[in-house]
């Protein structure tokens, strides 16, 4: 029996990228390239036709950004391993990708065979990520695993507020109270959940079910 062939897609728009990673895939034993798409939407339209069994997908595209876009391609296709490419190495990033449906998370760095094996391994049902990445993914666990912190019950709103998108002045009348207080709040979260930004904060009291 002649051996399975993995189909590949990319979704990147940086034209020469593309081409070369195409080039890369359609070179590798047992590997072919039968899609790429400069955007998500055009993705969205033509993936559909004989869908790949992986995708690699770059994070920061023009229009729907990738992160976004994995939700929605997985929707249509539930099969398809979805690898990230990127040059972001912050854990919030990585978090919303993972969360999203990404089975790899590789920077945009990284060798051209690992690559190759990269796709490999998510084809046949495993994970894959850049060293970096996935050190950044370990500490997200500790993290996760530490003792709650212990919120005030102002804190809990004020974080649930910062969820749903307000800022300081829009928050700060929602609860009643002055920006300046709004700030002493912010910095009394940072410490108690041991981040530096708003989005981080609210990543990690979604991740610990804190709000």
């Amino acid at each position: 029996m002649a051996p399975e062939i993995i189909s590949t897609g990319i979704v990147e728009d940086d034209e020469e990228t593309r081409a070369g990673l195409a080039f890369l895939l359609n070179n590798a034993p047992g590997i072919v390239c039968t899609h790429a798409y400069d955007s998500i939407e055009n993705a969205l339209e033509g993936i559909g036709r004989k869908p790949p069994q992986v995708l690699l997908l770059d994070i920061g595209l023009q229009g729907m950004d990738g992160i976004e876009g994995v939700g929605l391609l997985r929707h249509f296709e539930p099969s398809l391993a979805v690898i990230m490419l990127s040059i972001f190495r912050d854990e919030d990033r990585i978090f919303r990708a993972i969360c999203a449906g990404a089975c790899g998370y590789l920077l945009k760095t990284t060798t051209p065979d690992r690559i190759v094996s990269a796709v490999r391994e998510v084809h046949g049902g495993g994970a894959a990520m850049s060293p970096e990445i996935a050190i950044r993914v370990l500490r997200l666990l500790r993290k996760d695993l530490a003792p709650d912190p212990t919120l005030t019950p102002r804190e809990r709103s004020l974080l649930k507020l910062m969820a749903d998108g307000h800022q300081n002045k829009t928050a700060a009348s929602e609860l009643g109270i002055t920006i300046h207080t709004i700030g002493f709040h912010l910095r009394s979260i940072y410490g108690k959940l041991h981040v530096h930004s708003r989005a981080e904060a609210v990543a990690r009291a979604l991740r610990s079910g804190l709000i």
